[in-house]
């Protein structure tokens, strides 16, 4: 399996995209959030990833950063369809406040012919805090993560093996993912910021963490690979090198400060 990081940055970024990625196990492919707008579409084609084979996609919550680029995927799904250039069935998963919106956002901005395919060929699944389900093959199970702003779930998927993949969404560790995310081979997670310049982003304001946190976290929870994402851009050319460095002193996994378009073997 393998991972795309279609996006790294928070929901302000103007030098990368929002962030958003992609799972593959070869030709099947689990989509996580669009970011916000259509340079969902770009990023695909430019990580060589066709939007027609984004067949399962999770939205985590309802900030413009994360919903509006899905609706612009069911754009494309739902208008393809009806012109006769689709076949086959499209799913996305998300919990029940999100699906709403999503639900009530295709129908006022969609052509009523296109948006008539939405529970049709392209489905809304809603899903529950700790349920399962079967994903490009994989056993993929979804959490609450607790957030205090919107309501958000993560999600971990089976890797085989007994490893495991665990994305924490947006927004500092609650207790109550420890049961998902502790000994998980990959974490990904997100670091606002470096620590040392908390002051200037003010990522606790804001609920998040900064890069020395998370790697705090994936040290205390036993996690061998950790990925950041969700950060500041002002760093953006010597990202990589800065957040490292800073991660280094506090974890001693495997840490991957990613590019939009990075793809990570897993």
């Amino acid at each position: 399996m393998k991972i795309t990081i279609l996006g790294t940055g928070n929901a302000q970024v103007t030098e990368c995209y929002n962030t958003c990625f992609v799972l593959s196990d070869g030709d099947k492919h689990f989509m996580i959030d669009g970011g916000g707008g259509n340079t969902i579409l770009r990023q695909l084609k430019l990580s060589g990833l066709k939007w027609q084979d984004m067949r399962d996609i999770f939205l985590t919550h309802k900030h413009l950063d994360h919903i509006m680029g899905i609706v612009w995927m069911m754009r494309m799904i739902c208008q393809n369809i009806s012109r006769g250039n689709y076949e086959g069935e499209a799913r996305i998963y998300g919990h029940g406040e999100v699906l709403e919106i999503l639900r009530g956002l295709a129908e006022k901005l969609l052509d009523k012919k296109d948006f008539a395919h939405v529970g049709k060929s392209l489905h809304l699944i809603e899903v529950k805090d700790g349920e399962s389900r079967t994903i490009i093959g994989k056993k993929v199970t979804f959490f609450d993560i607790g957030s205090t702003k919107a309501k958000q779930f993560g999600f971990s998927i089976e890797l085989g093996d007994g490893e495991k993949l665990t994305c924490c969404g947006d927004e500092p560790f609650a207790e109550c993912e420890r049961a998902y995310a502790e000994n998980s081979k990959w974490l990904l997670s997100e670091a606002f910021c470096l620590y040392n310049e908390r002051d200037t982003f003010k990522p606790y304001e804001k609920h998040h963490s900064t890069v020395k946190e998370a790697c705090e976290l994936a040290a205390q929870l036993n996690v061998p690979n950790l990925i950041l994402y969700h950060t500041e851009d002002k760093n953006i050319r010597d990202r990589k090198r800065l957040y490292t460095e800073e991660g280094q002193a506090y974890y001693h996994g495997n840490l991957y400060v990613p590019d939009d378009l990075e793809v990570l073997e897993l």
